[in-house]
């Protein structure tokens, strides 16, 4: 059974920065693509950045800049670096995974970890 579990969420003011971890276990062959969402109040869940298992990323607009995703192949393990946040970054943050299990590749969420900034 695979788990993906996010840490590192929190209060912080504007302008501060947060690091969140999403370390997946359990029967790993590998990982492809790894990747942050996020949820806000009365919005739709959509796609912060993206990594893919080679290493090239890509970000939403809005982010642009100011976060950074990079991965520890080693730990299964990826981080989303928020710099200079905004309250509008407040959010529940999903850590993604495709990851291959004996000889199949599934879509793994973890359950979340709430990001509030304050203005």
């Amino acid at each position: 059974q695979v788990q993906l579990v996010e840490s590192g969420g929190g209060l912080v003011q504007a302008g501060g920065s947060l690091r969140l971890s999403c370390a997946a276990s359990g029967n790993i062959f590998s990982i492809n693509h790894m990747a942050w969402y996020r949820q806000g109040p009365g919005k739709q869940r959509e796609l912060v950045a993206f990594i893919t298992g080679v290493g090239r990323t890509n970000y939403a607009d809005s982010v642009k800049g100011r976060f950074t995703i990079s991965r520890d192949n080693a730990k299964n393990t990826v981080y989303l670096q928020m710099n200079s946040l905004k309250p509008e970054d407040t959010a529940v943050y999903y850590c993604n995974a495709d990851i291959i299990v004996g000889i199949s590749g599934m879509d793994y969420w973890g359950k979340g970890t709430l990001v509030t900034v304050s203005s």
